[in-house]
């Protein structure tokens, strides 16, 4: 039977024709992209709510899953919360793999083929990604873009970590953040009633009666079927859409490509609830005793689609005294600080103080790597947080009622009083997301906790993180039920027990 190309080789096509020299780079970083994303998928099989796993079972050899159609497969003990390539190959009965897409698609459950697809993707992109990497990091950078092009993998825990599909093999090179391009943002002036602007839109992107909204280039040429005559240059950020104008603001621009799991639009409402979101953030921030800033929203304009909108953010740079550097939080691994114990369990013992605070008051903040910032000192010591994007926080108008704070008109979906949800939230998001890609396993994972916890305010959010499952986004399930809409969700071994 013909097998069509698979993603490693149309890669290694394109990449033969616009940078043969690099071909030879990226076909070495194929095995450890392949491991890379494996391991992610088999964190997925291992833990997630999947309808065809009939049973787990763990053995000091590693960890069998039954299937409903009685097939097993087999692989490592898995750690949840580690991000190396730990897991090389899985078997299924008798037959072992090393590729993850193969081995979804030789299970040939429900949706499986297109998620095959997409971990194909992963495994190309992410080996291009690491094959572009030069020269050591010992110096640490000065700008913001510097550090968020140094994050290489992705996301820590998600099989389609470095999935772009719709883009090519030069698109990926002069877009992705981690090839460190500089990206000619495209002008597009619209006529003003045809606008929706929120907050205050900046003279310098207004034409007479006309907004101009900055556009991605890959956006200008493959939605709006466009070139764009005016243009900016600017540095790509680690969620590739949002790029930083030298001197200016940060640029959160439409790009309806699937990537990770979400097609990358702004919607309406969000750019209409972005000014009155931006300032009732300040309140619950104001009262974190100084350990957190949110990052203003300066304007946020759409030319009535999610295809053609744009959202201004302050850098979060404006929040660095003399000497401190602000990095996203995924870009701590690439320091060396988190191999510190001590340094892990201040950082934690940081975050968690001001996550649950925010909670308490009825702010669940959705504190990944990418949202979250951390101001160092010259030392290197974590002194407070930084937080950018508010469009996935959660409300409780029944907790801020109690402290004294009004809610706004806000969507509906931010808006719950829902415990559990409030509390998947910020835990799914900060301690089994950017806590556990810190510390880079379950071990070191428990031991910053445990220390940080002892010093924490005893609150019932506080004791429901010590003492139930850890929520986390069930990434793979989510990935393979693409009519289900939301989030869906997996309970993790609490590393506190």
């Amino acid at each position: 039977m013909h097998r069509p190309p698979t993603a490693e080789a149309e890669v290694a096509d394109e990449l033969s024709v616009v940078r043969p020299g690099l071909l030879p780079r990226y076909e070495a970083e194929l095995p450890g992209a392949r491991a890379a994303v494996l391991s992610r998928l088999w964190r997925g099989l291992a833990h997630e709510p999947l309808p065809w796993v009939a049973r787990r079972e763990q053995a000091r050899d590693g960890l069998t899953l039954s299937l409903s159609d009685g097939r097993r497969l087999h692989g490592p003990r898995p750690d949840p919360y580690a991000t190396g390539a730990y897991v090389t190959a899985v078997r299924l009965d008798e037959t072992a793999y090393t590729d993850p897409a193969r081995l979804m698609t030789d299970l040939a459950v429900p949706h499986s083929a297109a998620f095959a697809a997409e971990l194909g993707h992963s495994v190309a992109s992410l080996a291009l990604s690491r094959a572009g990497q030069q020269g050591d990091r010992e110096e640490w950078p000065e700008s913001d873009w510097e550090w968020e092009q140094r994050i290489v993998d992705g996301h820590p825990f998600h099989p389609t970590c470095r999935s772009r599909p719709g883009f090519s093999v030069a698109e990926q090179l002069a877009y992705g953040p981690e090839h460190r391009p500089v990206v000619e943002l495209g002008l597009v002036p619209v006529r003003a009633q045809e606008c929706l602007v929120s907050g205050v839109w900046p003279d310098e992107l207004r034409d007479g009666g006309r907004v101009v909204l900055p556009v991605h280039p890959w956006q200008a040429a493959h939605v709006l079927k466009r070139t764009c005559e005016e243009r900016r240059p600017a540095h790509p950020l680690m969620s590739l859409r949002t790029l930083a104008v030298p001197g200016g603001p940060q640029v959160k621009t439409s790009l309806s490509a699937r990537l990770t799991s979400s097609v990358r639009d702004i919607s309406l409402p969000s750019v209409a609830a972005s000014a009155t979101l931006s300032d009732f953030a300040a309140t619950p921030a104001e009262r974190s005793d100084g350990l957190l800033h949110i990052t203003r929203t300066l304007g946020a304009a759409a030319a009535g689609s999610p295809d053609l909108a744009a959202v201004l953010r302050e850098s979060p740079q404006a929040y660095a005294g003399s000497g401190e550097r602000v990095l996203p939080v995924a870009a701590l691994a690439t320091t060396g600080l988190p191999h510190s114990p001590a340094w892990l369990a201040g950082f934690a013992r940081l975050t968690l103080t001001v996550g649950l605070r925010l909670l308490e008051l009825g702010v669940a903040l959705e504190a990944h790597g990418q949202n979250l910032l951390v101001v160092l000192s010259a030392a290197g010591d974590p002194v407070r947080l930084v937080y950018r994007d508010l469009a996935d926080i959660r409300v409780s108008p029944a907790r801020l009622a109690r402290h004294g704070i009004e809610v706004p008109e806000l969507p509906a979906r931010m808006v719950t009083d829902d415990e559990r949800a409030l509390r998947r939230k910020l835990f799914g998001s900060l301690v089994a997301g950017a806590l556990a890609g810190t510390a880079g396993s379950g071990p070191a994972l428990g031991a910053a906790l445990e220390t940080a916890v002892r010093d924490l305010p005893r609150t019932p959010d506080l004791a429901a993180l010590c003492a139930d499952p850890l929520p986390s986004k069930a990434l793979t399930l989510m990935r393979l039920s693409p009519r289900t809409p939301g989030d869906q969700w997996a309970e993790l071994p609490n590393p506190l027990r």
